[in-house]
């Protein structure tokens, strides 16, 4: 099984008649063990260290059909430990899909939320900000982000408002690309500020020269979005045979290879992956559990994924 990439096992596994549970993808080792979890260096409260992000996965209507996988992927988050749900007004539907979910299956207090801001202006800032908050059933939330750095001076004002007021209990900003690096570095140095979320993953490691290092010297938790770049990263090992070397860091799936890299950066709170599917959600909840690579199997991974 451990030669399969993560959509190959579980296609062997349906086939077999198998449950989803039954796909070895958290080892049985850890049933009665709590995810790996770090502080938040502002504040010292711990966080589990794999989330969910919901782009596109979580943008869907309020067909029965559509919301039931959600709302079974998000049991299955609370079941192995998982915390940090992350949305924005620019996914769609999604914030009302989180919200409405987690109030169904009685689990609204088990998360934590975090959203973005994502306009221009100081009152269009505010009233997207009230919008996210009503459409998640949040009265507090737990992390607000300036997404994609989109007038983020104004908003980082808006932020610190509502943190002294209680409205919000983080600050943080956020992007998606490399060449944000340099920017997202500048403004995490002189600000206070608690988050800082950006991508990194195995192949794309530009935040390893300055960026992870800056949020840890600073004080910063880190969230680790686009792990699997977009996918790609899974297309790039289709057929390939997962060492058997990493068994020994408790990687039972390509998935969680990916994830653990990440993982074992000491500077990195939390990452982010997108699922809307149950056993792909229990896949990366798997990468949270045993133990994480060190110096030496970092780089021998990092030298595996140069060649793809």
């Amino acid at each position: 099984m451990r030669n399969l990439s993560r959509k190959e096992m579980l296609k062997l596994m349906a086939s077999a008649g198998l449950g989803m549970l039954s796909v070895p993808l958290l080892s049985p080792l850890f049933e009665n063990q709590k995810m790996l979890t770090r502080p938040i260096p502002s504040s010292g409260e711990r966080l589990p260290v794999v989330g969910l992000g919901t782009w596109i996965q979580f943008d869907v209507g309020a067909s029965e059909s559509k919301r039931e996988p959600l709302r079974r992927a998000l049991k299955l988050m609370a079941d192995k430990g998982g915390k940090v749900i992350d949305s924005s007004p620019m996914y769609g539907n999604s914030e009302k899909v989180i919200g409405d979910l987690t109030k169904d299956i009685g689990l609204a207090d088990h998360f934590f939320y975090a959203t973005k801001v994502w306009t221009r202006g100081r009152k269009s800032g505010i009233d997207q900000m009230n919008a996210s908050m009503q459409k998640m059933h949040r009265s507090t939330m737990d992390l607000m982000q300036i997404h994609n750095l989109v007038d983020w001076k104004t908003h980082l004002n808006t932020l610190k408002e509502w943190k002294a007021e209680g409205k919000i209990r983080y600050i943080g900003i956020t992007h998606h690309t490399v060449n944000s690096h340099s920017q997202l570095q500048q403004i995490i140095t002189p600000r206070d500020i608690d988050f800082v979320q950006f991508n990194y993953s195995i192949r794309i490691r530009n935040a390893e020269k300055r960026l992870l290092k800056a949020a840890r010297d600073n004080g910063v938790a880190v969230i680790i979005n686009e792990p699997y770049e977009s996918g790609s990263l899974f297309r790039a090992v289709r057929g390939k045979k997962l060492p058997e070397w990493v068994s020994k860091y408790d990687i039972n799936s390509w998935g969680q290879f990916f994830l653990k890299y990440i993982l074992s950066h000491p500077a990195v709170t939390c990452v982010i992956p997108g699922t809307s599917d149950p056993k792909h959600l229990l896949d990366n909840m798997g990468a949270g559990f045993g133990k994480m690579p060190d110096a030496a199997a970092r780089k021998k991974m990092a030298e595996i994924a140069e060649g793809w």
